[in-house]
């Protein structure tokens, strides 16, 4: 691959929801540092999603950013408190505060992640004037994984693509009737685990497909974000570093061409 060809191609994010290191996985790992140290010498991203549940201090955002390497970028979920109690309406004095907290990421912020609770139909003028609102706080990528069925209609496809918003590609996909359409040019994908939701390891067959989905994203010039979330028995990790194996990451290699994730 020439040069030129490597500097057209997009950045894969590989990372999970959180940065626990289980014990299986702990060979992979230095033993020096915090695990969010270990693991950022690894991984080159991660999600964090324990901010959509209780708020973290500014000097606790600033305390992370400084625990990784300069190229490592973080996603950070939304609290509840403006996406589900809200209904993403009034949020002004939530957002304030997240925008203070979150904002000590620096450049390190890499994507903030928006998710909807399924009983959350399409609202246009709502949700126009709460990503204006948003995008004002935050210079970062946004990301949106909606659940109800009118999210995925013309209007809310529209609406996204106008805002800048990335619609995000989850698997298992909830409330989606029909292929993924997206609304950027980059990508997000939530890997939730399948069948069995947060339990669910991925096969070493799908990891296989997956890397050269990646791959072709990545030739196409897109950036994509690529996040385990089937972390409840351990297996995003171990699934995360299948990926990066997979896709040649480890050792500058470049995997076969394959079809790609839904464009």
């Amino acid at each position: 691959m020439t040069s030129q060809q490597l500097q057209s191609r997009g950045a894969l994010r590989i990372g999970c929801a959180g940065w626990t290191i289980a014990r299986e996985a702990a060979p992979t790992f230095d033993t020096e540092g915090s695990h969010l140290e270990r693991y950022a010498r690894v991984l080159g991203t991660v999600e964090i999603n324990s901010s959509f549940y209780r708020p973290h201090q500014s000097k606790t955002y600033a305390r992370w950013a400084a625990s990784v390497p300069p190229g490592f970028r973080f996603a950070v979920k939304m609290p509840r408190a403006i996406t589900h109690d809200a209904g993403l309406a009034g949020i002004e004095a939530p957002l304030r505060q997240f925008a203070g907290e979150a904002g000590a990421l620096g450049d390190k912020l890499g994507c903030l992640l928006v998710q909807l609770p399924p009983k959350s139909a399409f609202d246009g003028a709502v949700a126009g004037a709460f990503f204006a609102r948003v995008k004002e706080s935050f210079g970062c990528m946004l990301a949106c994984e909606a659940r109800h069925p009118s999210w995925f209609g013309e209007d809310a496809t529209a609406l996204l693509e106008r805002e800048g918003v990335t619609r995000v590609i989850a698997d298992p996909a909830k409330g989606q009737a029909g292929p993924h359409v997206p609304t950027t040019q980059a990508m997000y994908v939530r890997l939730h685990g399948s069948p069995r939701i947060y339990y669910s390891t991925y096969s070493p067959a799908y990891i296989a497909q997956l890397a050269r989905d990646l791959d072709t994203h990545a030739r196409q010039g897109r950036e994509v974000w690529i996040i385990f979330d089937n972390t409840a028995s351990g297996a995003a990790l171990p699934n995360a570093l299948e990926l990066r194996a997979a896709l040649g990451l480890d050792l500058g290699l470049t995997p076969a061409p394959g079809p790609g994730l839904p464009a």
